[in-house]
């Protein structure tokens, strides 16, 4: 495979007061690769918009047929704590800022069973 440059792309771009962040649809050219790592896409992309990757997200990246290009989603927060209060728990825990609470199978179920029985 020839280490050949990417070109990232982006569409819908959105400044979102309300939420503090940007968003965007973010188009990856790549090829000859057959996929660049989310991390390499949150450098790069904050430094295109001018905000710190540890504050990027990207999610949802789906690769067209025939490789060669990639599509997916980027935010982009002004501070760590506005991130914190909107972003879902499983992307925080995927971005390792925060922990995954570890329950089995059963004691879920038995939680569930005694709330139906309390209401």
């Amino acid at each position: 495979m020839s280490d050949s440059t990417v070109i990232i792309k982006t569409r819908k771009f959105k400044r979102n007061p309300l939420l503090s962040r940007k968003q965007m649809i973010v188009d990856v050219i790549h090829p000859g690769k057959a996929n660049v790592s989310k991390s390499e896409l949150q450098d790069l992309l904050a430094g295109m918009y001018k905000g710190d990757p540890k504050l990027t997200l990207t999610f949802g990246f789906r690769t067209k047929f025939g490789g060669g290009k990639s599509t997916g989603f980027c935010l982009i927060y002004d501070n760590e704590e506005s991130m914190m209060k909107f972003e879902p728990k499983y992307r925080l825990v995927r971005k390792g800022l925060a922990e995954r609470a570890e329950k089995s199978r059963k004691a879920i179920k038995e939680a569930k069973n005694k709330g139906k029985k309390i209401r």
